[in-house]
């Protein structure tokens, strides 16, 4: 049987609003009225098409099984000037911040960012009207309606941009699914064969009792990335909005084509690539798997990779199988991420227009 590579944070759907209920054409027959009427009533709106932010949700997997989704219609209208029943709209729950595309112009129609968030996507027909509404002094038995105009239909393109603070992002097997173990309670699967990550995993790093984030992992990337080899591209964007990158690499891989100095320089190389907003995103190495050296012997290891490598940013050497060198730098990111905000609400601060 061949084997299917689904993108669970992407997914294609076609939407069709409901259309508008015609207008009834009616008219008044009563005893001892003479002179009846028209008493047509009008249609129904037909439903809306409105994709909704679950909190519940994490990925686009189900859209896999479902990819028609169709608001009721609006009912026709009445004698007696009853108007017909209007269509309920359709809510389509997504994960929070989800981007929807038109996916035939390509145009962005909007993203939602917060629980409960709602978006329309799809505008339902209007309703028909009947002849009740073209009674005049000249025409009193009109026979004129409308019929309700159609529902609008879209195909659509729903991409999942994670909303997380920090971004772990290195090559295949560098250990970054262990880390995330290590300092959160996400539980991604982890193996000692490439791509074991097919989709982003969140996780929330607890660092006091108020205190904490919110950190991705991204599946790891290999040259030519950018270009969509590998996983390819799609998982670049998660990265866009992290406050912060942690850019792991693996300091003893059995692999002499991925040593530091080259790994470092393939993601640096994928990240420029895909756009400039992301090589100049703030970024801190973290070399791992310091397990494998003597504990006497790591730091000193360390500061000659780092030499090597030369970098010249914020480093960590860890062990993420046995979480040494893991709180302190989960501590070093949350202070540094608090900073931030205080940075950000000073700022937003001085913006904002006095009043008297």
């Amino acid at each position: 049987m061949g084997c299917r590579n689904e993108v669970v944070d992407e997914a294609r759907i076609q939407v069709k609003a409901g259309d508008g209920g015609a207008g009834c054409v009616a008219f008044r027959r009563e005893k001892f009225i003479p002179f009846g009427g028209p008493h047509g009533g009008d249609g129904g709106d037909g439903g809306s098409v409105y994709v909704v932010a679950d909190a519940d949700l994490n990925t686009l997997i189900d859209f896999r099984y479902k990819r028609q989704y169709t608001a009721r219609s609006g009912q026709t209208g009445q004698g007696w000037n009853r108007t017909g029943k209007g269509g309920d709209d359709l809510l389509i729950p997504v994960p929070i911040g989800t981007q929807v595309w038109d996916d035939d112009t390509d145009e962005l129609i909007g993203e939602v960012l917060s629980a409960g968030d709602r978006l329309l996507v799809a505008q339902g027909g209007f309703h028909g009207l009947g002849n009740t509404r073209y009674k005049s002094s000249v025409n009193q038995a009109p026979r004129q309606h409308t019929p309700g105009s159609p529902g609008e239909m879209r195909a659509l393109r729903l991409e999942l941009k994670l909303l997380a603070d920090v971004g772990l992002l290195g090559l295949p097997n560098a250990g970054k699914s262990t880390l995330i173990r290590a300092i959160s309670a996400a539980r991604p699967k982890v193996a000692d064969y490439p791509f074991t990550t097919l989709y982003p995993n969140l996780g929330v790093v607890r660092i006091g009792a108020y205190r904490g984030f919110v950190v991705a992992d991204i599946p790891g990337l290999i040259e030519g990335a950018a270009e969509g080899q590998g996983l390819g591209i799609r998982f670049l964007k998660h990265l866009e909005r992290t406050r912060l990158l942690l850019h792991v690499i693996d300091v003893s891989p059995p692999d002499p084509d991925h040593e530091p100095l080259k790994a470092m320089h393939t993601i640096e190389g994928e990240l420029t690539y895909f756009g400039r907003h992301l090589i100049d995103r703030e970024r801190w190495l973290v070399l791992n798997k310091l397990d494998l050296v003597p504990e006497d012997e790591r730091d000193a290891f360390a500061r000659d990779l780092i030499e090597r490598l030369g970098w010249t940013g914020r480093w960590f050497a860890v062990s993420a199988v046995d979480g040494w060198g893991t709180q302190a730098m989960c501590r070093e990111i949350g202070d540094h991420l608090e900073a931030m905000n205080e940075m950000a609400e000073e700022e937003s601060d001085e913006k904002a227009p006095e009043t008297d």
